[in-house]
């Protein structure tokens, strides 16, 4: 029973490492966060991350009941997955680009238009949207899944598995969201603004057609 336990214990912790590693590295979702946040400031950001969170823990539960391994079977469904991710990137890539090309003077004064238009739930929207159209979130999940669990597993470890990638979910993307919307990051960015918004305009523009082009 000690050595299940202790079985259990590291396959655990093999996750939980995984998944850190994978989320916590520079992608989409944490590159939107760290503009949004820059620009925009800590709520709006944290708002993003809370649907940033929320399709995480989607997939999460999609690949433990086995829906999203289903989903691998047929490319078709992938591929538009693929399609319309892709799509998404390349029309952040645009808007990041835009935001770069115009002045200070504009920006500001699109700042304060755009705090008036874009509400907390299209905020949120945006972040979930952001998350379920990336088949990589998919696949991810699938792989932590199948890490951590083997043919003798209860439901009390998908359970941790779930929960414990939950909770570093929320620290993660949300911590990403309170880092860079402090004092030297904004002032950062006020300094650096076209280069952030060019260099955010190249990953989306770059991870938009790689998703495009790459083979199922």
């Amino acid at each position: 029973m000690g050595l299940s336990l202790s079985s259990e214990l590291h396959h655990l912790l093999i996750v939980y490492t995984a998944y850190v590693i994978a989320a916590g590295s520079p992608g989409p979702s944490n590159m939107r966060i760290m503009g949004v946040a820059m620009h925009n400031g800590r709520r709006a950001a944290l708002i993003l991350a809370a649907g940033v969170v929320s399709g995480s823990i989607f997939w999460g539960a999609m690949a433990a009941t086995g829906v999203s391994a289903v989903l691998t079977r047929y490319a078709e469904a992938l591929i538009v997955l693929k399609i319309f991710g892709g799509l998404y990137l390349l029309y952040l890539a645009f808007k990041a680009g835009k935001a770069a090309l115009a002045s200070g003077d504009q920006t500001v004064s699109q700042k304060g238009a755009n705090g008036a238009a874009v509400s907390g739930t299209e905020l949120y929207r945006r972040g979930l949207l952001m998350h379920l159209s990336n088949p990589k979130s998919i696949l991810a999940w699938i792989a932590l899944v199948t890490l951590g669990l083997g043919p003798n597993s209860s439901w009390h470890t998908l359970a941790a598995i779930l929960g414990g990638c939950a909770v570093l979910s929320v620290t993660i993307f949300c911590g990403y969201a309170v880092i860079f919307s402090t004092a030297p990051m904004v002032r950062l960015y006020r300094l650096a603004r076209r280069w952030i918004e060019g260099v955010l305009a190249l990953f989306f523009g770059v991870a938009g057609l790689r998703l495009l082009l790459a083979r199922t």
